[in-house]
C-alpha cells in the first residue's frame, strides 16, 4: 500500500533499498585521478630480500596497506602480501611494531 503525500511523492517502494525512503537525485560519485602503480613501471622490485620497499607499504602497526590507500594493483598486491610474509618468516621484518 502506497501512500501520497502533500510533496507528491510515493514512498514504500521496495526499489529504493529502504522502506519508505524515497531519494530524488543520484549521489554525485567524485572520481580521482589514478596513479601509477609504482611497481608496474619498474622503478621498484617486489622482493622479499629487499626490505628497503616492502617498508613503505606497512604501517607504524605492522599492517599492509591496503591497495586503494598505498595506489598499488591488486595484482602487485598480492605479490608484496607474499613476500611481507617470507620478509617476517626470515625476520628481515618485525610482525608487529614496537
Amino acid at each position: 500500500m502506497k501512500k501520497e503525500f502533500k510533496s507528491g511523492k510515493k514512498t514504500g517502494n521496495r526499489s529504493t533499498g529502504s522502506a519508505g525512503v524515497q531519494y530524488a537525485g543520484w549521489k554525485k560519485i567524485n572520481f580521482r585521478k589514478q596513479s601509477p602503480c609504482p611497481f608496474e613501471n619498474g622503478v621498484l622490485k617486489i622482493d622479499y630480500k629487499d626490505v628497503r620497499p616492502l617498508q613503505k607499504f606497512i604501517s607504524e602497526r605492522g599492517k599492509l596497506m591496503p591497495c586503494r590507500v598505498s595506489m598499488v594493483s591488486a595484482r602487485k598486491q598480492r605479490a608484496m602480501a607474499v613476500a611481507v610474509k617470507r620478509a617476517r618468516f626470515l625476520a628481515l621484518l618485525p610482525y608487529i611494531a614496537r
